[in-house]
């Protein structure tokens, strides 16, 4: 679950350009060169930054599910 802290009002037509990579590295300084994640993209594209945290949210379960017959 993402959590927008930003304070942020209103919408906004974003465009950010990322895409997981699951191809091998093929140039010789890939090492030095890690591969840029979603968050880093966010970061540096956007100025936005993920946080892991733990937060309490309200969640709505539903652990059981009767089948009501309905008249047609």
């Amino acid at each position: 679950m993402i959590l927008d802290r930003t304070g942020l009002k209103g919408d906004y037509d974003i465009d950010l350009r990322w895409a997981a990579s699951a191809a091998p590295a093929t140039s010789p300084d890939a090492a030095s060169d890690p591969e840029i994640t979603l968050g880093r993209a966010l970061e540096t594209q956007l100025g936005l930054k993920l946080e892991a945290k733990k937060d309490p949210v309200e969640m709505l379960v539903v652990d059981h599910v009767l089948r009501v017959p309905t008249e047609n």
